[in-house]
Order: C-alpha cells, then sequence, then structure tokens
C-alpha cells in the first residue's frame, strides 16, 4: 500500500445555508495524479479551493507529508496552480509571466533565467519567451500557465479546469502534455475536470463527487468497469440500465452488447432504429418488442461484414460476464438507455 503524502481528513465547507462540501476523507500517495470528477455543482472546486488555502474549512484537516496545512496562507502551501482561465499578465511577455514567482522567492537573475529557460524547453514554448499572450493561442497561453505553475518547483500542483476552454484537438495533446510532465518531474496532481474522457485517460485515481459528497474513490479502468452505483455508472460514459424501473439492478456498457443475425441463447429480438456513424465504430439504436431501446457500440468493419442497417431485424445479447451489478438483478428485464 503506498504511503499517504496529501491526507484530507473530514474536510468540510457551508456558505450560509448551503453546504458546498460535506465530511471529505481522501488520502492521496505520493506522485500520483488525481482527478476529481463531477458535474458542476458537486464541491470538486471548493475541495481544489480548500486544498490551495483559497478558502477556510469548516471543519477537519489537511496534511501534506505529515505537515497539518489547514491553516497556512496560500503563499506557505508549497502548491503550483494553473487555472482555466490562464490568469497570465497581459503587460508582461512569456519570460516575464514565469519569473514573476521566482523574483519573489529572491532568486538572483541567472537563477530565474536559467528555470524560465528550463520550463519553456518542457513546454517547448522556447521560441516564444519574447511574445506577450495576446500574440499567442490559447493552448499556447496554457502552457505558459503550466510552465509558470512548475517552474515555483511546488510540492504538489492544483489544476482548476485547465482544458475546458481549449477546441477538441488542443485538448488532447495538453491532457498529454500535462501528463508527461506531471511524471517527468515527479509531482504530486490534483485536476479538478468535468470531463469523463480527461479523468479516464490522465488520472491514476478517479474522486467521483456528487451532491457535496465523495460517491467512489478508484482507478480509472475500476471506476468505469466496476462503478458502485447507478449515478456514477450514468457519468461515466453511456451505459444501458436493466431492471425494473423504479430499481434497475444492473447495467452494461454498449460496447459489450453482442448482435447477431440468428437467435443465440439468451438473445432478444429487436430492430434496428437509427445507425450514428462515429469513424471506426457505429452506435447503434435497438429497439426490442418487450422494452425499452438498447444502445451498441459495433465496430464499422463489423457493420459491413453483417450487413447491419436501419429497420433491419437483428437479435442482440448482454454476456453475463459485461453485467455491473448494483442489487439484486431481478427476473423481468427493463432496459433504459442513457448516453
Amino acid at each position: 500500500m503506498p504511503q499517504t503524502y496529501l491526507s484530507i481528513e473530514g474536510i468540510r465547507k457551508t456558505f450560509g445555508s448551503f453546504t458546498a462540501l460535506e465530511p471529505i476523507h481522501i488520502e492521496i500517495p505520493k506522485n500520483e495524479f488525481v482527478c476529481l470528477l463531477g458535474p458542476s455543482g458537486c464541491g470538486k472546486t471548493t475541495l481544489l479551493r480548500l486544498i490551495a488555502g483559497l478558502e477556510t474549512p469548516d471543519g477537519g484537516r489537511i496534511t501534506v507529508a505529515g505537515r497539518d496545512i489547514t491553516s497556512l496562507p496560500p503563499s506557505k502551501r508549497q502548491a503550483g496552480m494553473m487555472f482555466q482561465s490562464y490568469a497570465l499578465f497581459p503587460n508582461l511577455t512569456v519570460e516575464q509571466n514565469i519569473a514573476y514567482g521566482l523574483q519573489e522567492k529572491k532568486m538572483s537573475k541567472a537563477q530565474i533565467r536559467g528555470k524560465v529557460e528550463e520550463v519553456l524547453a518542457m513546454v517547448d514554448l522556447e521560441h516564444s519567451a519574447k511574445k506577450y499572450p495576446s500574440q499567442m493561442s490559447g493552448g499556447q497561453q496554457q502552457r505558459v500557465a503550466l510552465a509558470r505553475a512548475v517552474a515555483m518547483s511546488p510540492d504538489f500542483l492544483l489544476l482548476d479546469e485547465p482544458l475546458s476552454a481549449l477546441d477538441a484537438k488542443v485538448r488532447q495533446k495538453l491532457r498529454q502534455e500535462i501528463r508527461r510532465l506531471h511524471e517527468q518531474l515527479g509531482m504530486t496532481t490534483i485536476m479538478v475536470t468535468h470531463d469523463q474522457e480527461e479523468a479516464l485517460t490522465m488520472a491514476d485515481t478517479i474522486v467521483v463527487m456528487n451532491n457535496a459528497k465523495v460517491i467512489q474513490v478508484g482507478m480509472p479502468e475500476e471506476i468505469y468497469e466496476r462503478p458502485n452505483s447507478k449515478f456514477v455508472a450514468d457519468f461515466i460514459g453511456a451505459v444501458n440500465f436493466v431492471g425494473v424501473e423504479e430499481v434497475p439492478a444492473v447495467a452494461i456498457r454498449p460496447e459489450h452488447v453482442s448482435i447477431h443475425l440468428q437467435p443465440v441463447p439468451d438473445s432478444s429480438e429487436a430492430i434496428i432504429e437509427n445507425l450514428e456513424f462515429r469513424g471506426s465504430s457505429y452506435r447503434i439504436t435497438l429497439k426490442p418488442s418487450h422494452s425499452r431501446e438498447i444502445i451498441a457500440d459495433v465496430n464499422s468493419s463489423m457493420i459491413r461484414l453483417l450487413g447491419l442497417e436501419k429497420n433491419r431485424r437483428v437479435y442482440y445479447e448482454l454476456p453475463s460476464e459485461h453485467l455491473i451489478y448494483f442489487g439484486d438483478a431481478l427476473p423481468t428485464p427493463w432496459v433504459e438507455v442513457v448516453v
């Protein structure tokens, strides 16, 4: 069991009569990349701000390497921070933005120059040192913000939705860069996101939150394949729920639904209601005669091989080894699709 580095013990927070965070208990090992994942208003940003020292908790404590930092101001917590809005000084060049915090640490000019060159090389911006933020794209500005955060050699890095304002291609590249820097520098990183794909691809551990509470903590594969509740299964990717209407007891992911042209044991008949092309695969909407629609993800080459098309009659199977159980499965299935 890895030794705990950052410990959150019973931290809670209210704003007037509104409970932003019920008592939270999380233990984070050193060098771990942790994503706080959940819908808007679930408490994830409040938790990050409490760790950063930007909010004061109503109870509980936070320790880093055994040191209680609960009452310390942000400047004493040795945390690097990166925000969605970049928060760069528009009147300073790239190198001046990065050097600003280093000057506050009373480093020599030679030390500052060396550190700025080092971190700019890390984010592949060494040729942009003299540019101003307005002369750079959103992705480049965010890389400057990342370089500024790591230049301070923080004990841990806090990222608040850093990629949400960027377009899809830039997001994908930057999440790879952030993960690479995390591994290169051996930092402990905590990132807030509502994007499931970001959390699944970047995190060592995902903390799923909802309604001011932690719902599940686990590795990405565990959260996706073995969610502990209907909420987690629904929030992380697409899922079909199976059970009685009041209490869906079983779920299955669309990629695990098998489609056949002829009946097989435990299969059910359905009509293909819609096919949605997604590049390497299709998302098929099936309409069974006895239940609500169900979705299946099928490889594009398999679609052509089977000759699947709209209004064709097929048979679908829900393999038992891929069923996710939340409670006692009930004998008469009902299927609900959630995308």
